[in-house]
This record gives structure tokens, C-alpha cells and sequence, in this order.
């Protein structure tokens, strides 16, 4: 990590311990804990700037989603995916993030259409200036508005485990491939949900999806170094 992590913004009235939570995962879901990455309760204390006990407990917290793994010993890292990790991610992700996306287009109103719209210029604007923190974050938020959006919650929290899974992993992809060589399907999605077809957008999303973890998949085999 190379800079001082921050809490995230819109959680300064959020008590200390579920703030800590939420640097703890964005570090996680973002990369800037590496695939494999030993974690520590004193590590995290002087990189996140919070007391052990709120600490500890997000430990706790983001073990029991699987963002990290006990290694016995009470020793916690970054899980570090194999391919047959990837593929059953993959086996996943097409089976629900397509059908979230179908959801949310049949329940689509103007507001998040141009909420959409806004956060995928955003991130062809981190694509086009190489800015890796940029892309990892708003790909991530346009794909989290149309999951919020889908009104399927228990399907959604499903997804939102799995990509803890494989975000590191995913900053791993984009120091091998830069940003102007990740896939984005997301003009194809907003061409769907302005035509209100929720198929079609379906059909988009299975793209995006099966482009992602394939690039994933060729990083794993290729056994290129972390960034």
C-alpha cells in the first residue's frame, strides 16, 4: 500500500467500528492488499489510523464474507485464487449478475439511468488517463447501482461476496493488461436499458462478465508477478 488508507467518504456519522469495516473491504475489494498479502491487527492500526478493538472485529468481519482467509497459527491473509477458484467465481457471476442486471433494467427509472450514464463516463475517463485506483472503483460502482437497483437483495449481497473474492485479483489484471485493454460492455448495457430491453442487457452483462474473469484466468496461468 502506498499511501495512508482513508476511511471512505459518507461514513463520518457511521460508529468507528463500522467505518473501520469499510476501509478494511475497500483496501481489500480494490487491490491495494495484495493476492496472498499477510494482514495484521498492528499493520492495519498505524495503515488505517483506528484503535486494535475496531480493528480486530473488521478482521473478523471481513473473514466471515471471505475477503480474507485464516492460515492457521492466527495468522489472516489475502486469499490468493487458483483457476479452479476463478472458474467457479466465473460459473457464478454468469449465473447472477445477469440476471440482477435483467432485474434492474425491467425496474429502470430516468434517475438511474443517468446515474449510470455519469459513473461510466467517469470510468472512460480513468481508462483513458491509465488511472488503475480510478477504473477498479467506478467498474465497481456501475455494476453495484444496477445490482442495488435490481430489488433482489439476497442475489446481490451473493455478488458483493464474490467480487471480494476477486478484487485483488482484478488489480492484478490491470497492471498486466493497463487500462486501455480491460473489457467494458457498459455502453452495450446502457444501449439495453435505454431501449428497455432487459434481454439484451442481460446479454451484455454475461459478456463483461466472461471477458473480466478470462483475463483473470490467463494473469493466474501466466503466473504474472503482482504490481
Amino acid at each position: 500500500m502506498n499511501e495512508k488508507a482513508s476511511i471512505p467518504p459518507g461514513t463520518a456519522d457511521l460508529p468507528e467500528h463500522e467505518r473501520v469495516y469499510r476501509a478494511l473491504r475497500a483496501l481489500v475489494l480494490f487491490g491495494e492488499l495484495r493476492p496472498g498479502q499477510p494482514v495484521t491487527i498492528q499493520g492495519l492500526t498505524s495503515e488505517i489510523g483506528a484503535g486494535m478493538t475496531p480493528v480486530r472485529e473488521a478482521i473478523r468481519r471481513m473473514t466471515s464474507d471471505g475477503g480474507l482467509i485464516f492460515q492457521g497459527n492466527r495468522r489472516v491473509s489475502v486469499p490468493q485464487l487458483g483457476a479452479s477458484d476463478v472458474e467457479e467465481i466465473q460459473f457464478l457471476r454468469r449465473r447472477i449478475e445477469p440476471e440482477l442486471t435483467r432485474r434492474a433494467c425491467a425496474r429502470q427509472t430516468p434517475e438511474l439511468l443517468d446515474e449510470l450514464a455519469a459513473t461510466d463516463r467517469t470510468l472512460d475517463a480513468a481508462i483513458s488517463a491509465g488511472d488503475i485506483a480510478g477504473y477498479l472503483r467506478h467498474n465497481h460502482r456501475f455494476h453495484h447501482l444496477l445490482y442495488e437497483a435490481a430489488g433482489a437483495p439476497i442475489l446481490a449481497q451473493t455478488v458483493d461476496r464474490l467480487w471480494l473474492r476477486f478484487g485483488p485479483s482484478l488489480r492484478v489484471v490491470c497492471g498486466r493488461f493497463g487500462t486501455q485493454n480491460l473489457p467494458d460492455r457498459h455502453r452495450e448495457i446502457l444501449d439495453a436499458f435505454a431501449a428497455s430491453d432487459p434481454e439484451a442487457a442481460a446479454r451484455a452483462m454475461d459478456r463483461d462478465v466472461t471477458d473480466g474473469m478470462t483475463q483473470v484466468l490467463e494473469v493466474l496461468r501466466e503466473g504474472a508477478p503482482h504490481p
